[in-house]
């Protein structure tokens, strides 16, 4: 264990024991590790705080408006993605990430007093402004933790270290789906809205605290200066993107991830709206589900993703959300009943959270810093939320063309073995760019 490790973990302590067994924890990193554990958990709280709440006025708005909702996403993504790239290109790290969540939270000040003055019918619409606000919120806050994540460990340091911190975002994802579920009754939900904004500004100083000790990771960011604006122009995530073999199969991946998900949240909210009738019982419904996913999740991640990648390696770890994919939606295509698609869908986010999306976060460690910034920001964003249009769309236009649960399931199998390949490539390529750059 390393000196300052020891000194930042009571010496003897449950917790020093507990972190050894936990994690391999090298010299240098314990405070960092720390600060960037209480960011990602203050950030998932807040948004799993919402995400009931997002998803229980999309389902008001009634479901056949959803794939509006998604186009709607997805333009105000094509929209905010150039102010993000130029906050980038600007200021530091740690000042244009404090802009952007500050700036998020006075949109949620903003949707606490339309909410307390609508009518019932103007209520609706401020819904579904606020499903396409939150939908862009989350990915956008949770790509900016990554990409400066990322800038703080190197690929090797993100192998043993990103499963535990994917745990800090489960821990914060189980306390928010448990806050709203047990208060959104009894407090209401503009409360839940401003305990959000509260944890929005500790992600802000955590953020704070550690760009000022990452320095001892400059090893990470190959000799430029991380505290200094990147600079570059603001549409440099797409055209990066494309002339990129390596960013084009992320993206790829990216959209694949999402246009299957969009599936399954389509048949989750036609569940809803078919079998609770109230809002209440709608947002609990919800906010148990995401703690369900979420307590699973975590043992996963604290005792076995670390030695999952350590002993599978990034290639075959990136490949067991599209292979168990593919068996999900061919049960789903033999049996289309509620009791399979529950099942599909909790192993499904289980595996995502546990497996792939640390793992993901390994593979932008072998980019350049400005592309770990705007393009992992232009894929993370506005191609998911391009994958989220094309199975909304589609999704929409199957069922109009009388086909069953059964039968889109049957037909997204190919698109998750394609999935699996890709996700087997992406992980040689990242291997062989770490070994070169060694």
């Amino acid at each position: 264990m390393a000196s300052d490790a020891a000194a930042a973990i009571p010496a003897g302590g449950a917790i020093q024991g507990f972190l050894r067994r936990v994690i391999d924890l090298r010299p240098g990193e314990a405070r960092a590790l720390a600060w960037s554990w209480l960011y990602v958990f203050a950030l998932f709280l807040a948004y799993y705080v919402l995400r009931p709440i997002r998803d229980e006025l999309g389902v008001a708005g009634g479901v056949r408006n959803l794939p509006w909702l998604f186009t709607g996403t997805l333009l105000a993504m094509l929209a905010v993605n150039p102010l993000f790239a130029y906050a980038v290109r600007r200021w530091p790290r740690e000042t244009f990430i404090a802009i952007a969540y500050r700036f998020f939270m006075l949109n949620l000040l903003v949707f606490m007093l339309l909410l307390t003055v609508a009518t019932p019918e103007q209520h609706v619409w401020i819904g579904r402004a606020f499903f396409i606000w939150t939908s862009v919120f989350n990915l956008f806050v949770v790509s900016v933790f990554w990409s400066f994540i990322v800038d703080v460990f190197d690929a090797e340091q993100g192998k043993r270290l990103f499963g535990f911190l994917a745990a800090g975002a489960t821990l914060g994802g189980i306390a928010g789906s448990a806050v709203t579920s047990g208060l959104v009754e009894h407090v209401g939900q503009n409360w839940l809205l401003l305990a959000s904004i509260l944890l929005l500004e500790v992600a802000v100083f955590a953020v704070r605290r550690l760009s000022r000790i990452s320095d001892a990771f400059s090893h990470s960011v190959q000799g430029d200066d991380p505290h200094r604006p990147l600079g570059g122009g603001i549409f440099a995530g797409l055209t990066h993107t494309l002339r990129s073999p390596y960013l084009l199969g992320i993206a790829a991946f990216i959209l694949l991830y999402s246009i299957t998900s969009t599936v399954l949240y389509f048949q989750q909210a036609s569940i809803a709206e078919a079998n609770f009738p109230t809002r209440a019982a709608r947002t609990a419904f919800f906010a148990n589900i995401d703690f369900w996913v979420n307590t699973l999740t975590l043992g996963l991640q604290l005792f076995l993703t670390g030695r999952l990648t350590a002993w599978l390696g990034v290639a075959v770890m990136l490949a067991i959300l599209p292979a168990l994919s593919v068996f999900g939606f061919a049960a789903l295509s033999t049996w289309p009943t509620v009791a399979v698609f529950v099942v599909v869908q909790v192993a499904r986010r289980v595996s995502n959270f546990a497996l792939a999306r640390p793992t993901r976060e390994v593979l932008f460690t072998a980019v350049p810093r400005e592309d770990r910034y705007k393009a992992k920001n232009f894929i993370d964003t506005v191609v998911y939320r391009g994958g989220d249009q094309v199975a909304a769309w589609s999704y929409a236009g199957l069922i109009a063309l009388g086909l069953s649960l059964s039968g889109i399931a049957a037909a997204t199998v190919p698109i998750c073995i394609a999935w699996a390949a890709l996700s087997l490539w992406l992980g040689w390529r990242q291997q062989r760019m770490e070994r070169d750059a060694a």
